[in-house]
């Protein structure tokens, strides 16, 4: 037995390779380091779905019926009812998400890219008080989800960076949320129960739930100079150092390099980054020092925060956007898992106790 299935084989995939010795990951045939900031997230989505539906649209067609998909989903916006909007972001999302119908088109599949892109921004504007700004199916996705949360258009550098974001977090291998979304579809439930088995994993704290924290973090050091005090009291407590360490990977985060260029393109002076660099070193050290038996570095969640946060994104909303760009992940993974039209059903151990015989 597997604890955690660890290295057990549940699926084979044509969409993405996570290497943790290389600290590689490769989606469809394309390097990681070959699509982040250079292939939007439409294009990102037509990669990832190609060959899954028949009557997929291609190249600005593919963008257009994205956009008007947003367009179509934000009717749903009108179920945001006071109680949803005192929930988490993430909460409201998925109910509003729960929302749309089951189906295994490709019309359900751009529906569902569209819904955590359209949701947040609402949820969070509403959070604060504000009406929530309609799509506007012209424009590109990622520039669109920053208009909907500001409610004013978005400086293109912006965009981009939001948009390297979301094609960074796409897919990545058999993770807790892609495999749950794999089981469901393996049912026969529907694209949309996939995606909220998905949603639902992804809100894990040990999953997508992590770079929150790295901002509080980062906020209770305060200061470069405080970095090392501070990090090792909180592994004196026992306190796990959130943005470091993978279950798969045993050298640096491929993404986290991405997430950095991308952060330094948008502020090449940022002295938040700097902060954050000493900090990310001070946390390197001090693993090597105190855990030198294993392989902690820097994971895709430090540097996640540090490029959420710019483009001002509140914590709480963090796991809403990592959705925005997995979903088209999760929907991949749901069409090549029906199209294999198997069940997955694991067995178990019994460790119970043996039932009394009869006096």
């Amino acid at each position: 037995m597997s604890d955690g299935l660890d290295d057990v084989v549940a699926a084979e995939t044509v969409l993405s390779d996570v290497d943790g010795a290389a600290g590689r990951l490769i989606i469809r045939g394309h390097l990681l380091d070959d699509l982040a900031g250079r292939t939007s997230f439409a294009e990102a989505a037509e990669l990832l779905l190609d060959g899954f539906f028949e009557d997929l649209p291609r190249g600005a067609a593919f963008a257009a019926a994205l956009g008007q998909s947003r367009l179509d989903v934000f009717r749903e916006v009108a179920g945001l009812d006071a109680e949803l909007v005192r929930r988490t972001p993430i909460e409201a999302m998925r109910a509003l998400t729960a929302r749309l119908a089951d189906g295994d088109d490709v019309a359900t599949a751009l529906r569902l890219m569209a819904a955590p892109a359209v949701f947040t921004p609402a949820v969070i504007r509403m959070q604060r008080h504000q009406a929530p700004v309609a799509p506007d199916p012209a424009l590109p996705h990622a520039a669109d989800i920053l208009r909907m949360m500001r409610g004013e258009a978005v400086d293109p550098a912006q965009a981009a960076a939001l948009d390297t974001y979301l094609v960074t977090v796409c897919d990545h291998g058999l993770n807790a949320s892609t495999f749950a979304a794999r089981v469901v579809a393996s049912t026969r439930a529907g694209l949309t129960s996939a995606v909220l088995a998905g949603v639902s994993a992804l809100k894990g704290p040990l999953h997508g739930g992590a770079p929150g924290p790295v901002i509080e973090m980062l906020d209770e050091i305060g200061e470069a100079s405080n970095a090392r005090a501070w990090l090792e009291a909180a592994l004196q407590r026992g306190d796990r150092l959130m943005g470091f360490g993978h279950r798969i990977y045993r050298v640096r985060d491929p993404r986290a390099d991405a997430l950095k260029r991308a952060i330094r393109r948008l502020d090449p002076n940022s002295g938040r980054l700097a902060y954050a660099e000493a900090v990310e070193a001070a946390a390197l050290a001090i693993l090597r020092e105190r855990k030198p038996a294993r392989s902690l570095q820097t994971n895709v969640e430090f540097y996640t925060a540090l490029l959420l946060e710019a483009l001002a994104f509140p914590p709480e909303s963090f796991t809403c956007v990592f959705a925005m760009g997995r979903v088209i992940g999760w929907i991949a993974h749901a069409q090549e898992q029906l199209a294999g039209g198997r069940l997955i059903r694991p067995k178990s151990t019994y460790i119970g106790p043996e039932p009394r015989q009869a006096a």
